[in-house]
């Protein structure tokens, strides 16, 4: 059965175990320092955006998914934070901010460059002077699709009211700098239930971002290429960008 993992509550809830506090966790907490304002956009479940208010920061999480923010406002900290349901415009209702960040790769959901564009200057717009927009995107040199199957991919995990789950990507298809399309698989073993959810991501490379960058107003960009702020190389997986 078609499904996704932003509308449906058994997959969000899933969400968080397969994607626990790591390495980019700690990089985005790193990053911002002092205590700021913060919008954190498609904050998803919160993990991060609860962190950062633990830390002290005035944080705004903005996710069009009710059943994502649903799990966010229970998490220890979910009620220093405002929850915001919605997309970029809701930048509008955050801001002024020190930071906007867009973490879990979701600078690689929107597909087409005026979307994308439109949400870049929705950002610049948040920020007061001398803030700075923070995200990542998969480095498609890396050509990370190349391991989205199941004999690459697949992972079980226990969770806590729902059992051993299998889980596992399947590649549809990828044009390489352009849109990737996959499914990723649940299976759930208690019933062998499977749920689908079908997904679409764009992979720039590190010119395209730039150059949506400095149209959306943005004029200093330091790159990264992984999360111990090692600069982008042939080799680097990630792009992440950190403009003001």
């Amino acid at each position: 059965m078609s499904s996704t993992i932003y509308t449906d509550p058994r997959l969000a809830a899933l969400y968080d175990a397969l994607n626990p506090a790591a390495a980019d966790t700690e990089f985005y907490l790193s990053l911002v320092g002092a205590p700021a304002r913060i919008a954190d956009l498609g904050c998803g479940t919160g993990l991060l955006a609860c962190a950062l208010a633990e830390r002290g920061h005035r944080v705004t999480g903005i996710d069009p998914s009710a059943q994502m923010l649903g799990i966010a406002r229970k998490r220890p900290h979910g009620d220093a934070v405002r929850w915001i349901e919605g997309d970029a415009g809701a930048l509008a209702f955050a801001g002024p901010v020190d930071w906007v960040l867009m973490t879990g790769h979701v600078a690689q959901i929107f597909l087409d460059d005026d979307t994308f564009l439109k949400t870049l200057r929705a950002a610049r717009y948040a920020l007061r002077q001398g803030g700075r927009l923070a995200f990542e995107s998969r480095n498609p040199a890396a050509r990370a699709w190349e391991d989205w199957s199941k004999a690459e991919s697949l992972r079980r995990i226990d969770v806590e009211g729902v059992g051993r789950v299998e889980v596992w990507n399947e590649l549809r298809e990828a044009r390489p700098t352009s849109v990737v399309r996959f499914d990723t698989v649940y299976r759930f073993e208690s019933t062998g239930e499977e749920r689908v959810a079908a997904s679409e991501l764009r992979f720039r490379s590190r010119d395209e971002l730039a150059g949506l960058l400095a149209t959306a107003g943005f004029s200093a960009i330091d790159w990264y290429g992984d999360w111990d702020r090692s600069p982008v190389g042939a080799g680097s997986r990630e792009l992440i960008a950190v403009a003001g």
